[in-house]
């Protein structure tokens, strides 16, 4: 478990009662009996920065696996990068992983920062991030990826990559001279008043698929963040137009997929309209098995709610939540 030693104070968010800032708070308490029958672990509703609704399986918070959440912390650190000018987005990713200037195939020299935050980069990446559990059992996890033959030319086709996650923790560590973790701690967790977390590491390089640990509270804040266009406490620890750029839709996604629990695809972030959910438009980090994290811009609304791994399609129960009782509780009429 790591903390961060220097300025850091743990610091809840704001509550509000429920009744103060929902239109229809009693629809929360129609919800709560549902939680155990959808195996639910925690969930935290913010609006209007108050948290206003939580609730754990446990009684209390716990610092606990985000899963594929992380990307979007690693997009975060991508854009404080581009931010303090040491990043620009169409970089080849050659110039750090140098080796790709020698393949055999040219083209693979040529993918960019933008194309492994899209997942267009057109590496061969098959059956849904398979790869990337077979990458954890090598010693070489960045030479195991870029080594992966090209299956279509980059910039051209959405494949969810995990190793794209990664190769873009091994840059910031590079850019910085520390592991992401330590860059996150340092420009994010510190700043939000967030517990303790764990990220584990490999060859030195954070995880930068999926190896995260938060608390439910801390990754709301984390949202919370996204919803202020970067802004806390007075400070901008993210720039507006940053935020605005990667939670917009920048590739196709995976929108037809069922169920449908995921949607298109901006910088690491999945991106829902209301035409595709049948409610309204917003953004989220979805991690493995219904680890959700919910901006809903309109109704300065942000939700986590995390729950036990099922397997992918039961996160279909998780995100129910959100359609069918969240949003409606918070004021969204068709």
């Amino acid at each position: 478990m790591s903390t961060i030693k220097e300025g850091y104070r743990v610091r809840s968010l704001p509550p509000a009662p429920p009744e103060a800032l929902l239109a229809d708070a009693q629809r929360l308490q129609r919800m709560e009996p549902e939680l155990a029958a959808r195996a639910i672990r925690d969930v935290v509703i913010v609006k209007s920065g108050r948290l206003v609704w939580r609730w754990h399986d446990r009684g209390s918070d716990r610092i606990a696996a985000v899963y594929s959440c992380t990307k979007s912390i690693v997009s975060a650190l991508v854009g404080i990068a581009v931010d303090d000018g040491l990043l620009k987005l169409d970089t080849p990713i050659a110039e750090y992983f140098e080796w790709l200037y020698d393949d055999r195939d040219e083209r693979k020299a040529a993918i960019t920062i933008r194309q492994l935050l899209t997942m267009t980069p057109g590496l061969t990446w098959p059956e849904f991030d398979k790869p990337y559990f077979q990458m954890r059992r090598t010693s070489d996890w960045v030479g195991f990826i870029t080594k992966q033959p090209l299956a279509h030319p980059p910039g051209q086709t959405f494949a969810y990559n995990s190793g794209c996650s990664h190769l873009l923790s091994a840059i910031l560590t590079e850019l910085y001279g520390e592991p992401a973790q330590l860059l996150a701690e340092r420009r994010l967790f510190s700043k939000l008043g967030c517990r303790a977390i764990r990220w584990p590491r490999h060859g030195g390089v954070s995880e930068g698929g999926a190896g995260l640990h938060l608390a439910a509270e801390d990754l709301a804040k984390f949202g919370l963040l996204y919803l202020q266009k970067g802004a806390w406490d007075g400070e901008q620890l993210l720039s507006r137009d940053w935020i605005e750029q990667s939670t917009a839709v920048q590739s196709r996604g995976m929108p037809q997929y069922q169920p449908p629990i995921y949607g298109e695809y901006g910088y690491h972030w999945w991106v829902s309209s209301a035409a595709h959910n049948g409610c309204c438009d917003f953004y989220f980090a979805l991690g493995y098995g219904g680890q959700y994290l919910f901006v809903v811009p309109e109704l300065e609304l942000v939700a986590v709610i995390r729950k036990t791994v099922q397997g992918k399609g039961k996160a279909m129960l998780a995100k129910e939540l959100l359609l069918d009782y969240i949003i409606p509780a918070a004021g969204h009429t068709p």
